[in-house]
């Protein structure tokens, strides 16, 4: 299956080591983002550095009907859905 995989964290997180193909937007920006994020042809991922935000993100897009999952931190990600 494909997905859209997102990481939440802060840009210069992001910059410091992530998912190959992963669109980084912040967890303050994902609300203003909504449509954007909703837009994806494909199910999506939620990654951050733990999994705290990343669930934040998938319970907040969940109860917006948004076929999500709280993929946990970016390195797990890495590991079980890098292209």
């Amino acid at each position: 299956m494909e997905y859209t995989i997102i990481d939440v964290r802060t840009p210069e997180e992001f910059m410091g080591g992530n998912v190959a193909g992963s669109v980084n937007i912040p967890l303050n920006e994902v609300v203003e983002r909504e449509a954007e994020i909703m837009a994806f042809n494909k199910p999506v991922i939620f990654c951050c550095a733990s999994g705290g935000r990343s669930g934040q993100a998938t319970n907040y897009f969940r109860s917006k009907g948004l076929n999500c999952e709280n993929g946990g931190g970016w390195m797990e990600v890495n590991m079980r859905f890098a292209k």
